[in-house]
């Protein structure tokens, strides 16, 4: 593969994966007094979902924003890592990943049919994203990488049994926080990579 457009790759994965879960963070700490991980919604944050939809700032603004820089980081991303010379279907689904993300971000949860379609494309494919990259990964995190997709489908397929332990928020996280470990981990092994490869002695 070649070791400039991994490094690329590299940086944008781990960026997407960091913004994301920093913004999801610092979109909690400005929303008011109620908000809660069990009971709340990820995407509360940018609105909850009609009818009475409720939009509160700077977290809208925070949380709509970091969806929009880490669909596009992530779409950016999956096109170096095909021309790194990555597994052709494993950028696919990871460009398919970000577009989720980015739908999710231009229409906030106010947006009927249109943001829980773009919610559940994200979730669905990112899980398989993660599971079939196994194909183009290899060490220990090709089966980290298994794990973290897994845990994000197996927790969508059984959501019926989640939330009345975790809540309808704690369910979604558990959905949703391993993709962007995964992202973010995908990111590090790219540089990784890229580093292994500049630094292999050249034969002479």
């Amino acid at each position: 593969m070649q070791p400039d457009y991994q490094n690329v790759a590299g940086v944008l994965l781990f960026l997407a994966g960091v913004i994301a879960l920093m913004g999801i963070i610092t979109g909690e700490i400005f929303y008011p007094v109620g908000y809660s991980t069990a009971h709340s919604e990820i995407s509360d944050l940018g609105s909850t979902r009609p009818p009475g939809a409720l939009i509160y700032q700077p977290s809208a603004t925070i949380f709509n924003t970091t969806m929009i820089l880490t669909g596009i980081l992530i779409i950016t991303g999956a096109y170096f890592t095909y021309r790194s010379g990555w597994e052709g279907w494993s950028s696919l689904l990871l460009g398919l990943l970000g577009v989720g993300i980015l739908g999710v971000g231009i229409f906030p949860g106010n947006v009927a049919i249109i943001h829980p379609l773009f919610a559940m494309f994200t979730f669905i494919i990112g899980g398989i994203a993660a599971v079939l990259s196994v194909r183009g990964l290899s060490g220990p995190y090709r089966y980290l990488s298994v794990i973290l997709g897994a845990v994000t489908l197996f927790s969508l397929l059984l959501m019926g049994i989640l939330i009345p332990v975790l809540g309808d928020g704690g369910t979604e996280r558990f959905v949703a926080y391993p993709l962007l470990f995964w992202l973010t981990g995908l990111g590090a092994y790219f540089l990784g990579c890229a580093c292994t490869q500049k630094q292999a002695p050249h034969p002479e």
